[in-house]
């Protein structure tokens, strides 16, 4: 058994992530025209993209902490904005529980491998 495919999506999902947050904030439906400071809420998301990557497991771990942050943040805009902010939202969520379930499967193939 190989950790190779939940490796390859958790990157992936969470590029995927960053990229979405803030295409939706500077362009696509930003909160205010022009682009918004929420942009920023993308930042995050690059902390953890070099060590999974690399595959490191401290970096899934610790990334998994904080993809919830995202996940709320669809679920509460899904419920609450209208029109392409929330197909965004719902997108988000979607992203970010493939991110999640992607991480858990390889942290867990990684222990059982060592």
């Amino acid at each position: 058994m190989t950790a190779r495919l939940p490796h390859v999506v958790a990157g992936a999902s969470l590029g995927a992530l960053f990229v979405l947050c803030l295409a939706w904030e500077l362009w696509l439906a930003p909160l205010r025209p022009g682009g918004s400071w929420m942009a920023l809420k993308a930042l995050p998301l690059l902390l953890p993209l070099p060590g999974v990557a690399r595959g490191r497991l401290y970096t899934f771990q610790w990334a998994l902490l904080l993809i919830p942050a995202y996940f709320a943040e669809g679920v509460v805009r899904a419920w609450s904005d209208r029109g392409p902010a929330a197909a965004l939202a719902t997108i988000e969520i979607a992203v970010s529980l493939v991110f999640f379930a992607a991480a858990i499967g390889y942290v867990r193939m990684k222990r059982r491998l060592h």
